[in-house]
């Protein structure tokens, strides 16, 4: 295969995982369902394969290769620490209220914790 492109390769797959992980975290609306789902263990296990990922090829890389991994990986740390430390609010709370298109809490549609699916993107 061409250095080209592997190159390219490589920028996919890191995009795939990049994504999978937002989708996982509830950051982005999973394209087959449409709805936001949250599933923290998942997105924590894809984040170690981008790691894993990272540290298996870091010999091999050129820097803008390089760069762009580093960035995703502290991109998807950063977040999965912030929806993290949402769950642990909710847990000590009890409560998970809905949020409307723009972000904000929607206080007439509350929602039980253990419900972790919403029809409305967060974003």
């Amino acid at each position: 295969m061409s250095e080209s492109k592997n190159k390219h390769l490589f920028f996919s797959l890191v995009y795939s995982f990049q994504m999978q992980a937002m989708i996982q975290l509830g950051k982005l609306a999973n394209p087959v369902t449409g709805k936001i789902e949250r599933d923290l263990d998942a997105a924590k296990v894809t984040i170690d394969m981008v790691d894993m990922l990272k540290e298996k090829t870091e010999k091999n890389l050129e820097d803008d290769e390089i760069r762009f991994i580093n960035q995703v990986a502290s991109d998807l740390k950063l977040n999965f620490v912030e929806e993290n430390s949402k769950q642990d609010e909710t847990s000590k709370s009890g409560e998970v209220k809905e949020e409307n298109s723009s972000g904000e809490a929607n206080p007439d549609n509350e929602k039980s914790e253990n419900k972790e699916t919403s029809d409305v993107n967060k974003e």
